[in-house]
C-alpha cells in the first residue's frame, strides 16, 4: 500500500494570533507524527498553490477575488470572528487547497494508491461566498472538483468526522447528486447545522448528529448504521475524507469522547468501501484538531489505517 504525504512548510507561516486555536503550532505537531520511525520513509511531496481558476469552481468568483486582495503587508485582516489573515498567509491557504487538488492528480493518476494531506488551514466550513470557524477556502471541495473535472469523475465521496459540521462542504454538494456528503459531528455545537433531516437533491447527504459526551459507541454505530450503508450505495469513484481530530477526548472545543483507535476503525472502514468500488483510492486533508496531544494520537492512528500498518 502506497501513501503519498503533500505538505508544505508555508502552512506555518499562517499567523493566527495571539491565543488562536487553529495556530502554527498544529502543523508542527503534525511533522513530529510524520518522523516517526514508522511513517519517515513515506514519500512527501510539496503542496503546490492551488489556482484561481480551482477556488472558483466552488467559491463564488467575486469571493476569491476579494480574499486574494485581502492579505494584509502588515498586522491582521478578520473575514469573520474567527478567521484571520495574516501577512504569511497568502501561500499557506493556498497550498492548503493545491494539496488537495495535487492529491487526487497523483492518486488518479495511478502514482499512489491514498493520500494525506498534512496542511493548514482546515477548510470544511468555507462556504461559496464566505470565509467561517478558520477556514477560508474549502479545501476538500475544490479537491473533489479537480477529481471531476480534470479527471472526469461522476462520483465523488466526502466523509467528514471533524466534530464540527462541515457546512461549506455541504452546501456545495446538496444540489449536486455526482457528489456524496456524510458526517459525523457533536450537536449542538458550532456551526448549527447538519440535521439528520437535510439530505441533499438526490439523498446525497447523511448527517449523523451526536449528542455530547458521546464517545465510541455512538461513533461506531453511526458509521455502520448510516453512512457506510449509504456511501456503498452511492458506488464512489473516489473517496475523500475530512479528517478532523476535534472529536478526541481531549479537545477544548468540543465534548465528544473519541479516541485513537476510533480514528483509525473509521479509517478501516472507509478505505474498505474504497477497495471495494474504486481501487481503494482515497484522499484525506486533515481539518480541525485543537489539543496537540489529541490531534497527534488522531493523525498517528489515522496514518496507520492508510498505510494498513
Amino acid at each position: 500500500m502506497t501513501t503519498l504525504i503533500f505538505t508544505h512548510p508555508d502552512c506555518e507561516h499562517h499567523d493566527t494570533g495571539p491565543g488562536h486555536p487553529e495556530r502554527p503550532e498544529r502543523i508542527r505537531v503534525v511533522w513530529q507524527v510524520l518522523d516517526r520511525e514508522e511513517f519517515r520513509g513515506l514519500e512527501r511531496r510539496p503542496a503546490p498553490e492551488a489556482e484561481a481558476e480551482q477556488l472558483k469552481w466552488v467559491h463564488d468568483h467575486s469571493y476569491v477575488d476579494e480574499v486574494m486582495a485581502s492579505f494584509p503587508e502588515e498586522g491582521y485582516v478578520r473575514l469573520d470572528a474567527d478567521t484571520v489573515l495574516s501577512p504569511g498567509s497568502r501561500s499557506g491557504i493556498l497550498r492548503a487547497a493545491g494539496s488537495v487538488c495535487a492529491a487526487v492528480d497523483a492518486v488518479l493518476g495511478g502514482e499512489a494508491d491514498n493520500a494525506f494531506c498534512a496542511v493548514r488551514p482546515c477548510g470544511h466550513h468555507a462556504e461559496p461566498a464566505r470565509a467561517m470557524g478558520f477556514c477560508v477556502f474549502n479545501n476538500i471541495a475544490v479537491g473533489a472538483e479537480q477529481a471531476r473535472k480534470r479527471h472526469g469523475l461522476t462520483r465523488v465521496a466526502v466523509v467528514d468526522f471533524d466534530v464540527h459540521h462541515g457546512n461549506g462542504t455541504q452546501a456545495m454538494f446538496y444540489n449536486e447528486p455526482g457528489l456524496f456528503f456524510a458526517s459525523t459531528h457533536q450537536s449542538p455545537l458550532y456551526p448549527g447545522t447538519g440535521r439528520s433531516h437535510e439530505r441533499g437533491v438526490a439523498e446525497n447527504i447523511v448527517n449523523v448528529p451526536l449528542e455530547p459526551y458521546s464517545g465510541s459507541v455512538e461513533f461506531r454505530q453511526a458509521m455502520e448504521r448510516a453512512i457506510i450503508p449509504a456511501l456503498d450505495a452511492f458506488a464512489p469513484e473516489l473517496v475523500m475524507i475530512s479528517a478532523g481530530f476535534d472529536a478526541h477526548a481531549r479537545d477544548p472545543l468540543a465534548n465528544l469522547n473519541f479516541t485513537g483507535a476510533d480514528f483509525e476503525w473509521a479509517t478501516r472502514q472507509l478505505m474498505a468501501v474504497a477497495d471495494k468500488h474504486c481501487g481503494g483510492r482515497v484522499v484525506s486533508a486533515l481539518e480541525g484538531g485543537y489539543d496537540m496531544t489529541g490531534l497527534a494520537e488522531g493523525v498517528e492512528a489515522h496514518l496507520k489505517a492508510l498505510t494498513r500498518a
